[in-house]
């Protein structure tokens, strides 16, 4: 039975549905091995220890762009320590950075849209392709609430621009409260830019805080429109 074809038969998936019977349904239609994306985010460390028994059947993987915040790395050594687990880092190629910097500068991704976009396919997607390389599947902590680009997310979706994997959402109907209450109720380590007024974290040059009255992503390339505002990694 295809992928596609399995996503059509699932049982109902709704805001009620626990994110580790999300993980598992998941697992069992993916017929294959599955991979974690991490970028040290509070959703990715609350899915990763809602997700922390079952560390022996996927790997976790991140992305170092290179122009990550320094609290990032801090981060992501205290859960690589938390919880014993081995992270899979993956880089851009360097000949491909230094071609982008020597003929556009460093801050080209400001420019345009299409610049932008360059920046990120180096920085971030090109890696991710060989980080989802030979898996089923990879799984996300991405979330509806985030932004608009991300209203219409499902827990399970078919990621065509990658293959056709499986991409597995366990959190898809998580508000922030849920997901600020969890992290609170199980003490978990906590980037601390997000006491800062960040509410979303990527590559330093890229990532601003956030006012009161704005979206959780709004601080990512706050120069575009919101509709733009995705790396590529989520694409449709």
């Amino acid at each position: 039975m295809s992928t596609a074809r399995t996503l059509s038969e699932l049982p109902n998936i709704n805001a009620g549905t626990h994110p580790e019977e999300i993980y598992r349904i998941g697992r069992d239609i993916s017929g294959g091995p599955l991979t974690m994306a991490c970028s040290f985010s509070i959703e990715d460390v609350a899915l990763l220890d809602l997700l922390s028994k079952y560390f022996a059947e996927f790997t976790i993987f991140a992305i170092d762009t290179g122009r990550h915040k320094e609290e990032t790395y801090e981060i992501a050594d205290k859960v690589a320590q938390r919880y014993d687990v081995r992270i899979e880092w993956y880089f851009p190629k360097k000949e491909a950075v230094e071609k982008l910097e020597r003929e556009k500068g460093l801050f080209s991704f400001r420019s345009s849209l299409e610049n932008r976009k360059e920046c990120c396919h180096i920085r971030k997607l090109e890696p991710l392709q060989r980080a989802i390389n030979g898996t089923s599947g990879w799984i996300t902590g991405m979330r509806r609430e985030q932004s608009v680009t991300r209203s219409d997310q499902q827990p399970f979706e078919i990621d065509h621009v990658n293959g056709g994997l499986l991409k597995i959402n366990p959190l898809t109907y998580w508000t922030e409260n849920q997901l600020w209450d969890y992290t609170r109720e199980h003490q978990l380590p906590v980037n601390t830019l997000y006491h800062n007024g960040y509410t979303s974290i990527g590559c330093a040059p890229c990532t601003r805080a956030t006012q009161p009255d704005e979206d959780v992503r709004a601080g990512r390339w706050w120069w575009e429109d919101p509709e733009h505002r995705e790396c590529g990694l989520h694409r449709k």
